[in-house]
């Protein structure tokens, strides 16, 4: 029997609309859909505005979909709005909706506070969705997925290049292969040489060129990508973040190797894609175990620095790209701070 009542909730944006799609279709005929679906941000709109909607006949065809985002009262602690949500009337709507409308709550949000009444209810009278981002390693099947969905083929010998350059983000991962499938046409192949033209380069992957430049002691490359970064609007602090996350998985790689663990096996330790384990297996020989923990603890220092102020977000980069490439070149901690 379907539901009259839908709560979508989850940080991958993807699923949500993916869901929200599927129910607009087996609700109402294509040719309703123009007039009978209403859409509200609860951020803007009291609830009891959208339950006056959804209780209203449709104004033409026989149901309507009211779809209301942001319920910021299923929050454990909402942001203080300029009024007040009657919670108790949607309540009572869950407990008896009228069977022409079909209410869609959309929470964009990671958690919702189950312990609250509302949320109670939805559970136990309407469908109910956890929608949460997509694992690493669960990336391979998302891209046979949607390309079969497109009617592609893209070789499992380039998923690593997808993994690298677009990460898990599955909305992201649609319009690249969207892209992709434009120009290999229907039950076209992908190739290597055209995913690496066309795949829009993240600054995950320009975060793993920039390890790539340290590693080659080549502080030009390195400034070159972070400029490119700057560009598209990163930020320093953020990019900091993006070298320790890379640096750290090289370091944990390195200790698990020491240990004797097989590349398989590192998986149960570092929640990576398999492809970022086997990357970090590469360039984990291009440093010392010393080496890493030198270059983690500027990472930290520089981070504390920008978040107090006490340097130029720009210029403190720049100074770190500097002493990570001298810390790889003399090996010593000592040395490297001592150029500046």
């Amino acid at each position: 029997m379907a539901k009259q009542i839908y709560l979508l909730y989850g940080a991958e944006d993807y699923l949500i609309q993916n869901h929200k799609k599927k129910i607009i279709e087996k609700t109402l005929v294509p040719e309703d859909r123009e007039f009978n679906i209403s859409q509200y941000d609860l951020e803007e709109t009291p609830i009891e505005d959208v339950i006056t909607d959804a209780e209203t006949f449709p104004f033409l065809g026989d149901n309507k979909v009211v779809i209301a985002y942001n319920p910021v009262f299923l929050k454990a602690k909402p942001e203080p709005l300029a009024f007040e949500h009657d919670v108790d009337s949607l309540i009572r709507y869950i407990e008896n909706p009228p069977e022409y409308s079909v209410l869609l709550l959309i929470a964009p949000y990671e958690k919702v506070d189950e312990r609250k009444k509302v949320f109670k209810q939805l559970k136990k009278h309407a469908e109910v969705h956890s929608l949460q981002s997509v694992k690493e390693w669960d990336i391979d099947k998302w891209i046979q997925s949607i390309a079969r969905d497109l009617s592609i083929t893209i070789p499992e010998s380039i998923h690593e290049l997808f993994a690298q350059e677009v990460g898990t983000n599955l909305l992201a991962l649609r319009n690249e292969m969207e892209k992709l499938a434009l120009n290999v046409g229907e039950g076209g192949v992908v190739t290597r040489e055209l995913a690496e033209d066309l795949l829009s380069h993240s600054a995950e992957t320009s975060g793993l060129k920039m390890v790539d430049a340290v590693m080659e002691k080549n502080l030009g490359k390195a400034i070159m990508l972070f400029k490119d970064l700057l560009k598209a609007n990163e930020e320093p602090i953020s990019l900091v973040a993006l070298l320790a996350s890379q640096f750290r998985i090289i370091s944990q790689v390195k200790t698990l190797k020491q240990k004797g663990y097989a590349q398989n096996q590192m998986r149960d330790y570092v929640k990576a894609h398999p492809f970022v384990i086997k990357m970090a297996l590469k360039r984990e020989r291009a440093f010392t175990t010393e080496e890493l923990n030198h270059i983690i603890q500027e990472l930290a220092e520089t981070d504390l620095m920008m978040k107090q102020g006490l340097m130029e977000k720009e210029l403190a980069f720049e100074m770190l790209l500097y002493k990570l490439i001298h810390i790889k070149q003399n090996g010593s901690f000592d040395q490297a701070t001592s150029y500046v």
